[in-house]
C-alpha cells in the first residue's frame, strides 16, 4: 500500500515558527499601540529582557512581504498597510483641509530654517502674519516651541515635530517634499506660492557644509596674518 501525503485541510495562515516569546510580546505591543513607539517605550512594557532592536529588525523582515509592514519613522515603530496595497483602502474617508498661503509659507520657513523665531519668519516672508497662523500649525502638531533664542527679549523659537515627519512619511528633514510634491498632494496651490521660500534637503546640507568651510577659511586667514606680522618684526 502506497504512502499517502498528509494534506492540511485547515485553511489557516502559517506564521513563522521561529518567533520567541519575547518577539511575540514586542509584536503584540506595537500592534495594540495607538501611535508609533520608540525602543525605550517598548522595552518598558515587555516582561522579558531581550535585544529589542534586533527583535524589531527580525519582525520587520518577517512582515516585509505581508499585507502589513513593520516600519520605522523617526526612530519610532508601527505597523502600516503595505504601500502597494494602499489602493484597497478606498473605503477610508478622508477630509481634506487646505492650509492658507501664510500657513504653508510659515511652515516651509520653519522646516528649512529651524529653530526660528516669529520675527525671523516675518523677515524671511517680508510680511507680518496673524497670531493664528502658528496656532494652526501647532494644533496639527507639525510645529512646536523649541526653547528661546539667546538674544535680548529671549524670543521663542519654533521647530518641526516628529509628527510632521510621520505625517509625510519622512525619515529625516533632508527627505522633505518639494513644492511640486506638496502641490500634487492637494495641500497647497503652488501657483500662488513663492517657490523660493522652499529649500531642498540638498540645499540644507550644502548650507551647513558651507558654514563649516567658512570657519576653516577664517582660521587660515588668521594664521596667514600672524605669520606676516612675525616676519615684519
Amino acid at each position: 500500500m502506497s504512502k499517502t501525503k498528509k494534506i492540511n485541510k485547515d485553511n489557516i495562515v502559517s506564521f513563522p515558527n521561529n518567533i520567541s516569546e519575547g518577539d511575540r510580546e514586542v509584536e503584540a505591543i506595537i500592534f495594540a499601540a495607538s501611535e508609533p513607539l520608540d525602543i525605550d517605550t517598548i522595552e518598558s512594557k515587555i516582561s522579558k529582557k531581550i535585544n529589542v532592536p534586533k527583535t524589531l529588525e527580525k519582525l520587520k523582515m518577517i512582515y516585509s512581504n505581508r499585507g502589513i509592514n513593520l516600519i520605522c519613522i523617526s526612530n519610532k515603530w508601527s505597523f502600516r498597510t503595505a504601500e502597494n496595497l494602499s489602493n484597497l483602502m478606498s473605503q477610508q474617508k478622508t477630509i481634506e483641509k487646505k492650509l492658507s498661503q501664510a500657513a504653508i509659507e510659515t511652515l516651509a520657513i520653519i522646516v528649512y530654517h529651524q529653530p526660528v523665531t516669529r520675527s525671523e519668519i516675518e523677515e524671511i516672508r517680508g510680511v507680518a502674519f496673524g497670531t493664528n497662523t502658528l496656532e494652526i500649525l501647532m494644533e496639527l502638531n507639525w510645529v512646536k516651541p523649541n526653547g528661546r533664542k539667546d538674544v535680548p527679549g529671549k524670543p521663542i523659537q519654533y521647530a518641526t515635530t516628529d509628527n510632521f515627519l510621520n505625517h509625510f512619511s519622512l525619515q529625516k528633514l533632508s527627505d522633505l517634499p518639494t513644492i511640486d510634491e506638496l502641490g500634487s498632494s492637494g495641500l497647497i496651490d503652488n501657483t500662488n506660492i513663492d517657490s523660493s521660500i522652499f529649500g531642498t534637503g540638498k540645499f540644507y546640507k550644502e548650507k551647513q557644509i558651507q558654514k563649516k568651510e567658512n570657519i576653516y577659511s577664517n582660521i587660515d586667514e588668521m594664521l596667514t596674518s600672524t605669520l606676516k606680522s612675525d616676519k615684519q618684526e
